[in-house]
């Protein structure tokens, strides 16, 4: 079972490293890191580069394709060769899915129009401008495509994914071995019980 995942620099981490260390447990999977180029890709908070030495033009086919999301998503939609390539890939895949702003680089290959998709809650307008109507829920599928809502969703995604791939069993086993099992310190994970200071401050942090 081969699952990719396309790094470009200024990539959102968690997106990429949340569900990389629940499908890596996937039995019978080989988790690949690809790039544009062989080399170091640099992630959005600048201190965690990453070796990718397989370029995303030498995949052809893979059973599930996870886009994360991150500064990065410019650069993927605004690459007509990149999103040619997702389109061929997606043809072949069982799974097509994404982490964060990533959705964005799925409508911006033409995977979601008129489907009810998510993304990180800022970037809500730029989704729908894609042909996606967008929903707020932290998880959401479509047949073979499934978007995940901002960063931490991914891991959410990805566990789902894993009961998919295989069994319900195996996914909370999964579930169970990473002991994912939020209990987070404060109620403000989301715009819907975030007082306003809250979200003033979160608008800040990603620029």
């Amino acid at each position: 079972m081969d699952i990719v995942i396309p790094l470009f620099d200024h990539f959102e981490p968690l997106d990429a490293i949340g569900p990389y260390e629940i499908l890596a447990y996937v039995p019978g999977a080989t988790v690949r890191f690809v790039a544009a180029e062989p080399g170091l890709v640099q992630d959005t908070l600048g201190s965690l580069p990453v070796h990718v030495p397989t370029r995303y033009s030498e995949v052809e086919r893979c059973d599930v394709l996870l886009i994360p999301g991150g500064g990065s998503f410019r650069t993927m939609v605004d690459d007509p060769g990149f999103l040619g390539w997702v389109r061929r890939i997606h043809d072949g895949t069982r799974f097509t899915t994404s982490v964060c702003t990533g959705s964005l680089v799925l409508g911006a290959a033409g995977l979601l129009d008129g489907l009810t998709a998510t993304t990180h809650w800022d970037a809500a307008a730029e989704l729908e401008s894609y042909g996606a109507v967008y929903t707020p829920e932290r998880v959401v599928r479509h047949d073979r495509v499934i978007t995940s809502a901002g960063v931490s969703s991914g891991i959410d995604m990805a566990v789902r994914l894993a009961a998919l791939l295989t069994d319900e069993v195996t996914a909370q086993a999964i579930q169970l071995y990473t002991e994912y099992d939020p209990q987070p310190p404060f109620g403000t994970g989301s715009v819907a019980k975030a007082p306003v200071e809250v979200l003033e401050r979160a608008r800040t942090l990603g620029q």
